[in-house]
């Protein structure tokens, strides 16, 4: 059986779906904000000399790691409710997102900041830094800049995983993507559309995060 292509469907829904891309690369950076944020924190709650803290992130970490993502913005959609927690899909994604992209972050920061030299934290204390500035000005900046190509990776894998977000119908590309075929059943050229375009947002998240890179974590050029 032959098939006849026909992007006329996608053509002339073309600017929804660059709302759509619009509408993921929001979703991705508002989830890798909330993701580092988690992370840092869960970093410092992690080495905390407070036993049932460390125990709380661990559990954390290991029940986001070993859960699938779709189950867990299912619970944040549909079981929340229950207990009179009522969110709107697009907060719902983002929240799931940050959740899911902190608990490994919390891994990837706390193997970078392990990788410190502890030499260099006691030459901040005997310079009289506070411990909040031996962590921010000593510790995180160069952990960062360890991991960045981990935390990278990470975070357009993020990118990528926004697109089960339409399964609680946030507004996204793959959610577009789905009301423009379900309208023309043009399958192949709506999903082989969209695959461009991830390709093309995960190349700019890669650039856009190097910029990051080279503006905020690099070495003072001399």
């Amino acid at each position: 059986m032959s098939y006849t292509f026909d992007f006329t469907p996608v053509i002339n829904g073309f600017p929804t779906l660059l709302l759509g891309c619009i509408g993921t690369l929001w979703l991705a950076l508002s989830g890798m904000t909330l993701a580092i944020v988690i992370g840092i924190g869960g970093v410092v709650l992690r080495d905390s000399h407070i036993k049932p803290l460390r125990w709380l992130v661990i559990a954390f970490v290991e029940l986001i790691r070993n859960t699938p993502f779709l189950v867990q913005i299912y619970f944040i959609f549909f079981a929340l409710p229950f207990m009179g927690i009522r969110l709107n899909p697009t907060p719902t994604a983002i929240i799931a997102l940050g959740v899911n992209g902190g608990a490994y972050a919390i891994e990837i920061i706390r193997g970078g900041v392990q990788s410190i030299n502890k030499g260099q934290l006691e030459a901040g204390r005997a310079l009289g830094l506070r411990k909040g500035q031996v962590f921010r000005l000593i510790v995180l900046k160069p952990a960062l800049r360890a991991i960045f190509p981990s935390l990278a990776s990470q975070f357009i894998l993020l990118t990528l995983t926004t697109s089960i977000a339409s399964a609680v119908a946030a507004y996204e590309l793959t959610s577009v993507a789905k009301l423009i075929e379900n309208e023309s059943f043009r399958s192949f050229e709506v999903y082989g559309t969209i695959t461009i375009m991830y390709l093309v947002m995960s190349w700019m998240m890669m650039n856009f995060l190097n910029f990051m890179s080279r503006r905020y974590l690099s070495y003072p050029v001399k």
